[in-house]
């Protein structure tokens, strides 16, 4: 069947490379974009575009910003003695939807010195007195922990991370908004 319908199938191969996307999703997806939507496919493959060539990491934090500097960073309302450590961009998306931390955040995806002497700039710049981890319980998390914390023992810095009302092993994009805010709202100091 696939012969004669190649884009057809490139588009549903394209779909299914997605995360969470499995086969019969994407088959549904392509399907409705070039038989039912073609202006929604259309809509879709403009804003990815656009999103490709304008959206890069902000400079100072590693956040996602179609800018040099990213908003929150800008942002005068947020503490600047606050600082919140995620491993993925997207995570602060999830948090600032909570609106349970009003601090700026750092983004560490892995521990590269240069990130890390990123970090500590960071954090002597903006002054940081309170340091919450908002990352994914697990053994290797608790040890990425422990690490940063070791490279910043000599700042004042108290030191918490969110509280278990987050499962282990599942992603903060993966957990709903009212456990997010009390796990934040219940955070412990370590």
């Amino acid at each position: 069947m696939k012969k004669g319908l190649e884009k057809f199938y490139d588009l549903v191969e394209a779909f299914e490379s997605l995360p969470t996307i499995g086969k019969k999703s994407a088959l549904r997806l392509a399907y409705h974009i070039v038989m039912n939507d073609s202006y929604s496919g259309i809509k879709i493959a403009h804003s990815i575009e656009n999103a490709l060539r304008s959206i890069k990491k902000c400079i100072k934090c590693g956040s996602m910003s179609e800018h040099e500097i990213c908003d929150v960073c800008l942002d005068d309302s947020k503490d600047k003695t606050k600082l919140c450590i995620v491993q993925s961009a997207k995570d602060i998306f999830i948090i600032e939807e909570s609106k349970q931390f009003d601090g700026l955040y750092f983004v560490i995806e892995e521990l590269e010195p240069e990130c890390i002497d990123k970090m500590v700039y960071f954090i002597e710049d903006n002054r940081v007195k309170d340091l919450l981890f908002a990352i994914t319980p697990s053994l290797s998390n608790d040890a990425f922990i422990l690490f940063i914390e070791n490279k910043l023992k000599d700042y004042n810095i108290n030191f918490a991370k969110i509280a278990q009302g987050v499962p282990t092993g599942v992603s903060l994009e993966n957990v709903d908004i009212l456990s997010l805010a009390k796990a934040i709202q219940s955070k412990v100091d370590i």
